[in-house]
């Protein structure tokens, strides 16, 4: 008790080196925060979800897939009692803090230019329950003042990942069309003309 989980440093530095990457894209002409799409599925929920709220101006768009969003209650979910080794207990002061770094939802900051984001769910998930990307997404609805979309999208064919290849294209193909739509590739935009 008392000390970090070793999880917790992986996690910071996974969504400080992020940002750190998208900022060296953007400062060596590779791209633009306009066109800066990035993506986390799962534990990557901690990457995205942090990288969003602490530099929500380098992203056009967000994709956080089946995410861990809410490290606070991660143990009250079915899947949570196992990762406590890996991630800490809110039980313990030192890794309560921890969680709370990595919490996405708790960063998220009212009257705030977000992103447009995307979280995707599984409603049959036992690893992660599908009210942390649900809380997430609302959070942000509610917080953002960019103008640009933040949606859910709830798969209620599967769980966490699956066999069903259908069900994983449809999902994929979900997510990167909602994000080449918000970074403005131009095979992707809405038509001019409505079709009648």
């Amino acid at each position: 008790m008392g000390r970090y989980p070793r999880r917790f440093r992986q996690a910071q530095h996974t969504w400080k080196d992020f940002i750190a990457c998208g900022d060296y894209l953007v400062k060596n002409g590779y791209t633009s925060p306009s066109h800066l799409i990035g993506m986390g599925t799962s534990a990557g929920g901690i990457l995205i979800g942090r990288a969003i709220t602490e530099r929500p101006d380098l992203f056009a768009a967000a994709i956080s897939n089946v995410s861990c969003s809410n490290m606070l209650r991660q143990e009250n979910t079915p899947n949570g009692p196992v990762n406590v080794p890996e991630f800490g207990s809110v039980k313990d002061p030192v890794q309560c803090q921890a969680l709370y770094e990595m919490d996405a939802l708790q960063h998220v900051k009212p009257d705030t230019k977000y992103p447009a984001v995307i979280c995707v769910g599984g409603m049959n998930d036992p690893r992660v329950i599908v009210w942390q990307p649900g809380k997430f997404a609302a959070a942000l609805q509610a917080a953002t003042t960019s103008g640009k979309p933040v949606l859910m999208q709830v798969n209620y064919d599967n769980g966490h990942f699956t066999e069903d290849k259908a069900v994983t294209f449809r999902n994929f193909a979900n997510m990167y069309a909602f994000a080449l739509w918000q970074a403005g590739h131009p095979n992707f935009q809405p038509a001019a003309v409505a079709v009648k």
